[in-house]
């Protein structure tokens, strides 16, 4: 199985960006739970919601490609972008990706 590279940035101010190893069929959201970065997830990862809302910086191509059910949630993200995708949907299928992860301060139990 390949290993590639997820580099993660922040925008909350001083948290500095971090590379981690991602494989395919992994999402952003697993890697961020395993290795203890905050990426809320309050539908538990499924879809359901659009807490998990991350910019896709680099690598859009080596994702599995965006649903409608997706979509729809996007939409109701803060601040969604042309490069928004929920972090639970956003599975590797080969390659490496760079991601943007908004301030997590902003959610309120959404």
């Amino acid at each position: 199985m390949n290993v590639f590279k997820l580099r993660i940035n922040f925008e909350n101010v001083g948290v500095s960006s971090l590379e981690l190893p991602i494989v395919e069929g992994e999402s952003v959201l697993d890697v961020c739970l395993e290795n203890g970065i905050e990426l809320q997830h309050n539908c538990g990862g499924v879809c359901g919601c659009s807490t998990c809302h991350v910019y896709v910086n680099y690598g859009m191509d080596n994702v599995q490609e965006i649903s409608d059910k997706e979509e729809d949630f996007i939409d109701r993200a803060a601040n969604p972008r042309i490069n928004s995708r929920l972090g639970c949907q956003c599975i590797l299928i080969d390659g490496d990706i760079e991601v943007t992860l908004p301030d997590q301060n902003q959610f309120l139990g959404h």
